[in-house]
């Protein structure tokens, strides 16, 4: 089969070459009727651009890097296919980089994968998000980052959801439900999303009139194993409570477990609410209330504004996705004691 060229493309469409390139890599400066008749054209012909043509054409790499330290399988799968999404739809490439966040040469490893990868931009997912070394060093290298989550809400480039708004909202329901004993499973300490779920905890025990028990709160890693532990610590209490927050699905999946194992019912005897409404959420028993944020279309906006700020630095934004609570099977009325 003979290989479709820009050229056809071209002379399909009635443009020039460098006319096809600018909307193959939705550059500026292009009519709509423009772009839309070599559009027709790319179609038409199933015209596919060669990856090493564009990048010795623009001296790009049309390649981006997903960068990661994650326990929670579910969420970075999520954010991967949504940055995948994005990437597929501007003809870009994308890679994973696993990194180990508190490792002391992650700025070294993260340099060395850009140089040699010649990495047009990189999405940078919790914790490494609010790594501030690496940042700077980005900054220096002149390599543009998207955020996902971040703990400072000042980051020019990414996506966020209003978390602690969710997470207060979650506390009101619980409590409109009767339970007065709620705890908290925390995320990892070095995730922005740890602290933005803790506040809105503790805002939504102020505002529904409850008082603040630190022995309700106990530290999680974002894992499955982690809410089992402190589920289990948790209805060790002389006071166990009526009600658990997890701050992610996969530790509020960890705690049914726990709940289960002891002979007690979910929510029967203990309700448990989670974060992220991933697919595990759906998929235990009793299916799991908890707080949607949209992660597959987070990280494809993540993506989208990366890509925004390569061809053009000055583009770009932070942009704020709406949350939704899933009221599902694992919380109910509190139990009378």
């Amino acid at each position: 089969m003979v290989r479709v060229r820009i050229e056809d493309v071209a002379e399909a469409a009635g443009v020039s070459i460098k006319t096809v390139s600018r909307v193959l890599n939705d550059e500026p400066n292009v009519s709509e009727a423009t772009r839309d008749r070599v559009r027709e054209a790319v179609e038409r012909l199933n015209y596919k651009p060669h990856p090493s043509a564009r990048v010795l054409a623009g001296r790009r790499s049309y390649l981006i890097a997903m960068l990661y330290d994650n326990p929670s399988s579910n969420y970075l799968m999520e954010v991967e296919l949504g940055v995948l999404d994005a990437c597929q739809a501007q003809h870009y490439n994308m890679m994973l980089a696993p990194l180990v966040y508190d490792a002391k040469d992650i700025v070294a490893k993260v340099e060395s994968l850009v140089v040699q990868s010649r990495l047009d931009g990189v999405v940078l997912t919790p914790p490494i998000t609010d790594d501030a070394a690496l940042l700077a060093r980005l900054d220096e290298l002149d390599i543009p980052w998207s955020s996902i989550s971040p703990m400072e809400s000042n980051r020019r480039i990414g996506v966020v959801v209003d978390e602690r708004s969710a997470v207060a909202e979650m506390i009101a329901h619980l409590v409109s439900l009767g339970h007065r004993r709620i705890a908290h499973i925390k995320g990892h300490a070095a995730h922005g999303a740890s602290a933005w779920r803790l506040a809105g905890y503790r805002d939504g025990l102020k505002q529904t009139g409850l008082k603040h028990d630190p022995a309700l709160v106990l530290q999680g890693e974002f894992s499955y194993d982690s809410g089992f532990e402190a589920a289990n610590r948790l209805l060790d209490l002389p006071e166990p409570p009526t009600a658990i927050f997890a701050a992610n699905d996969d530790m509020a999946a960890g705690a049914i477990c726990a709940i289960c194992e002891r002979g007690l019912s979910v929510p029967k005897d203990v309700s448990v609410c989670g974060f992220d409404d991933t697919p595990i959420a759906h998929q235990i028993y009793p299916s799991l209330t908890t707080v949607r944020q949209p992660t597959r279309e987070m990280g494809r906006l993540a993506a989208v504004e990366l890509l925004k700020a390569i061809r053009d630095r000055d583009d770009g934004g932070m942009v704020t996705v709406p949350y939704a609570l899933q009221l599902r099977r694992s919380t109910g009325p509190a139990p009378k004691r």
